[in-house]
């Protein structure tokens, strides 16, 4: 059986090499966020890793992160490029825009040969949601069956605004539907959301949400091909330089059509994150209190 992939989306990370956000330390010792993910995915079982980045980010990204990684897993870096397109497209005209999430794994075409579990690069997802999909990728064998880590909408919010999460529907441990809230403010241990900024909907903070943690087989990467032709052909004449093909939408389309299952694996771990500059601070603290609890050592991989 093929060993399952991590593949870390690391495109969005920006121009040299991610700014301050994704590459500030979040501990004495310089870890990012991206280096607990990594570790933690090493712990769960994984041994390959491949970061979707921008080719001009890669010979700071290998500096900055893959040699460092690099004894520990085979790596690869697979490319997000804008004329990664099917035949017969091409660029719109004055497009710098990424064409998405499900444009980011599709490009990963030629490199992923079996299962693969999707994050984000600068996400703090915590060590049992790695350990989960791992266990899920490795015992399944049905190429139509994927899964989502889903976590509780109250340990993914933050005290400094608001933030942007896929509202999960749930039925006997399958996701039937994704309800993407733009703007979610905590609220207590609940929360609330809007669309207009004026009107306010109540939502439970046990609600399940997506992370963008993913277990798929090699299979979702020809469907996000295949399915691309259509969202092109119809986005294109409506908004040509920021249309995004959204790696959730395709798999809500399969779980529609019939085409494919998402198993919802539970998951209690506390998301971290910097969605504001006064967020780390929080990370940090959190970090250090996993340290102290034997979670982490001070060096990970010493």
């Amino acid at each position: 059986m093929n060993q399952p992939t991590l593949v870390i989306m690391a495109a969005g990370m920006g121009s040299r090499f991610g700014g301050p956000k994704q590459i500030t330390p979040v501990d004495p010792q310089g870890h990012i966020i991206i280096d607990f993910s990594l570790f933690d995915a090493w712990r769960a079982g994984f041994r390959r890793v491949a970061f979707i980045i921008k080719p001009e980010m890669e010979a700071d990204f290998r500096q900055a992160i893959g040699s460092r990684v690099e004894k520990f897993f085979e790596v690869l870096y697979v490319h997000q490029t804008l004329d990664v397109l099917p035949e017969g497209y091409t660029v719109p005209e004055g497009r710098m825009k990424p064409w998405g999430t499900g444009h980011a794994i599709a490009c990963c075409r030629g490199f992923i040969d079996g299962p693969f579990a999707v994050i984000n690069a600068d996400d703090f997802y915590g060590p049992t949601a790695f350990s989960t999909v791992y266990d899920f990728l490795t015992a399944n064998t049905d190429e139509s069956a994927y899964a989502m880590v889903g976590y509780r909408l109250r340990n993914t919010v933050t005290e400094h605004g608001s933030v942007a999460r896929g509202v999960c529907q749930v039925e006997n441990g399958k996701l039937t539907a994704i309800n993407e809230r733009t703007k979610i403010f905590k609220k207590g241990s609940d929360a609330v959301y809007t669309e207009d900024g004026e009107t306010f909907v109540d939502i439970s903070g046990e609600s399940i949400v997506s992370m963008n943690l993913w277990g798929f087989t090699r299979s979702f990467i020809d469907q996000l091909w295949a399915r691309f032709p259509a969202f092109l052909d119809k986005s294109l004449p409506v908004n040509p330089l920021k249309c995004e093909y959204f790696l959730p939408f395709v798999v809500d389309e399969q779980i529609s059509d019939g085409s494919a299952t998402v198993s919802v694996l539970p998951c209690e771990e506390t998301w971290y994150g910097v969605t504001y500059r006064e967020d780390l601070q929080s990370v940090q603290q959190a970090i250090a209190d996993m340290k102290a609890k034997g979670i982490y050592k001070e060096e990970l991989w010493a």
